[in-house]
Formats: C-alpha cells, structure tokens, sequence
C-alpha cells in the first residue's frame, strides 16, 4: 500500500513541478524583457525611424551613394553645443523637427567644400520641418569660422560651435563619428535615420530627392 502511495505522489508531483518550472521560466522571461525594455526605451521609440530609413534606401545613390541608413533603432545622446551668441543649445531643442546634424571645421577641406551646399540644402527645404545644423568644432580662435563664412559668402545657416568637440567625441563613443566632415540625419524623435563619414552634395538632385522622402512622414 505505501509502495502504491509513493507511486501515486511522485506521479502526481511531476505535473506540478513541472507547471512550475514552465511558471518559473516565463516570469524571469517577462522580468527580463521589462527590464531590458527600461535599459533601452529609446528602442521602441525609433522603431519607426528605422522604418522610415529602409524606406528612404532605395534613394541612397548618385552624389549621396556613401550615406548608410539606420539598421538598427538609435536615439543620439541629447548633443550639446553653443550658438552664435554663446547661449546653450541642445539637439532637443529641435524635437519636432528633422534635423541634418554636421561636425565640420576649418582646418578640414572636405567639410569646406561642403558648407555651400549645405547653405543650399537649408534655403531650399529649410523652415518648420527641417533645419540644416552645422556645428564648427575648431578648438581655436573662435572668430576664424565666422570670418571664413563671411569670406566665401556661406549665409542662411544658423551658427553654432561647440570648441571643447565634446559632440564629436559623443558620437565617437556610440560609433557615429570616425573623421570630418561627420554627419546624420535624424528624425523629430532624435532617432537616427543615416549617417555619413565624408562629405557630400547635399544640395544635388539626389540629396533632395532623399530628404523630401525622409520628410514626407
């Protein structure tokens, strides 16, 4: 008899550890997924500007071929950097709007020839949806940008600078700056949607046809 009750608990005690186990495995899987979720909220965030760039690929050609859309969901870090009249200024302070983000400077020939297009992408898709912000990283004297500006006639582009190249090394440590002129393109959310090491016709056909696609959301 007491063999028989032995048989009958074991049989029965199967069941329920194995219902517990299952019960285990699924709480520390949802435990798991909350937490990463709150490691990395910006991921749900940008999933639709990740979207959104492998939407815009197919328009990655002509004098924009060396641009990489997003292949994964990226927030940038809240980027700091200083106006024209010295005043803090933050890539949050443009939620709302896309914003093509360029590290340049005076010393580098490339970032050079690119600030008239630059200048030419702004007046022409320029205004509430989308800004041209092209930050100056020269460590120097802080009125050399600005005269070379007025020298070759660049206008229509908001300045800014941020001399300490704290924005350069912030994108460095995510892996979105390797050398000048460094750029991306990032959407109202802060997500990334490309990025480019190089420099570029931003004011050809192509780049135009790219960001009135990436601003047709």
């Amino acid at each position: 008899m007491t063999g028989w009750s032995n048989s009958f608990t074991g049989k029965l005690r199967r069941p329920l550890v194995t219902g517990l186990i299952v019960v285990i495995v699924v709480a520390a899987a949802s435990i798991y997924g909350i937490a990463a979720f709150k490691r990395n909220p910006a991921d749900a965030v940008c999933l639709t500007a990740l979207t959104n760039a492998r939407r815009l690929a197919p328009l990655v050609q002509g004098e924009i071929a060396a641009v990489q859309v997003a292949s994964s969901p990226n927030r940038l870090p809240d980027l700091v950097f200083d106006d024209a009249s010295g005043g803090r200024k933050t890539l949050a302070d443009w939620r709302g709007r896309t914003v093509l983000l360029n590290l340049w400077a005076t010393w580098c020939v490339p970032c050079r020839k690119e600030m008239p297009a630059l200048a030419a992408l702004q007046k022409q898709l320029g205004g509430d949806k989308f800004e041209v912000i092209a930050v100056n990283i020269d460590t120097r004297d802080p009125e050399k940008p600005k005269a070379w500006l007025r020298e070759v006639g660049v206008t229509g582009l908001a300045y800014f600078a941020d001399p300490s190249v704290k924005v350069f090394q912030d994108l460095k440590a995510i892996g979105k700056a390797f050398g000048m002129p460094t750029t991306l393109l990032i959407d109202p959310n802060g997500c990334e949607l490309a990025s480019l090491a190089g420099p570029a016709e931003w004011a050809s056909p192509e780049a135009l046809a790219f960001m009135r696609a990436a601003l047709a959301n």
